[in-house]
């Protein structure tokens, strides 16, 4: 019998909220030191999910297992293989960044030793040497979320859930917690990822299911995605109106346009082909090019195909969105 590396295994979860549906049958498999992405637009069903699995609430009908326990049945076996990070740090402002992992490490029933040998293991791992010494409210959005990540990897828990955990930081910041999670993978802990933003599920995420309207509606590698749904394209920028327009009146076939960057887009199974006819045509009508590239295919253009808006907008019904998101 083949062994199972599954480290969660979801089936069939449902749940409701009166009259709101929020999640229509679940099914989901996540592997042994995977990071795995959960990926739809606010009001999907993705905290919702994640809730279920971290013991918060219960689901209407439907099974989870937490590296092989019974979610619904052994919740308190469940909560000491799990961490759970949020959208919004939960830290105390008023302690300092090494006072709050110590306080955390006694909860956790760490003796003094390892107390002090833990709390410095984590601040070196989060970036926050430097800062161990000052007050959390003076720390910046990012900072406070690596706390909180490292508060939760306290007992080193075998699976980790991250919920929205860039939500509100700039640039520099989800970048720096992108580097967090993957080191975190690379030590073999298995992670599951919720998301609004295409890039970081492209970035991070060794699968993906795609979640809209309280279901999965695609599931696979990034890489599968983007191939099962649409072809390259290349995009051709004009310099000149006037090029921009001729070009648009030619017969080609699976062509979109930008009148505002004055380009054309064409669909292809062979772009090296695609330009060079691209190219003969706009020599032979005397079209002056700005630009020529090969585009391939977004986590962006997988949602628009499956869903048929893009993941900045809402799922279609929203009500409890606070509990059901």
């Amino acid at each position: 019998m083949k062994e199972d590396t599954s480290m969660i295994a979801v089936s069939g979860l449902t749940k409701s909220y009166r009259t709101h549906r929020v999640l229509g049958g679940i099914d989901l498999t996540v592997a042994r030191g995977e990071i795995f992405a959960l990926l739809g637009p606010n009001g999907a069903g993705k905290t919702t999910t994640v809730n279920i699995l971290t013991t918060l609430i219960k689901p209407d009908a439907g099974s989870a297992h937490i590296n092989g326990i019974d979610v619904l049945h052994e919740p308190k076996r469940v909560r000491s293989s799990i961490s759970l990070t949020g959208q919004y740090a939960s830290v105390d402002e008023f302690l300092t960044g090494e006072e709050n992992l110590a306080m955390m490490c006694t909860l956790a029933h760490l003796s003094g030793r390892a107390r002090t040998s833990r709390s410095a293991e984590l601040l070196e791992q989060f970036d926050l040497v430097d800062a161990a010494q000052r007050r959390v409210d003076t720390y910046s959005g990012g900072m406070r979320r690596r706390l909180d990540l490292a508060i939760s990897l306290i007992a080193r828990p075998p699976v980790v859930f991250l919920d929205e955990p860039t939500t509100g930081l700039d640039p520099r910041s989800r970048i720096q917690m992108w580097a967090v999670v993957r080191e975190l993978a690379e030590a073999g802990t298995t992670i599951l990822l919720t998301t609004q933003y295409l890039e970081e599920a492209d970035q991070l995420a060794d699968a993906v299911a795609v979640i809209d309207g309280g279901t999965v509606i695609a599931h696979g590698t990034p890489t599968e995605l983007k191939r099962a749904v649409r072809a390259e394209h290349v995009e051709l920028t004009f310099a000149d109106q006037r090029s921009f327009d001729a070009a648009r009146s030619m017969s080609i076939e699976g062509v979109g346009a930008s009148a505002e960057a004055l380009s054309i887009q064409v669909a292809t199974q062979a772009p090296v082909a695609t330009i060079r006819e691209l190219l003969a045509a706009a020599d032979l009508h005397g079209l002056a090019i700005a630009g020529i590239e090969i585009v391939k295919p977004t986590l962006d253009d997988v949602f628009l195909t499956l869903t048929g808006h893009d993941a900045g907008v809402p799922a279609t019904a929203t009500a409890n969105e606070g509990i059901a998101a």
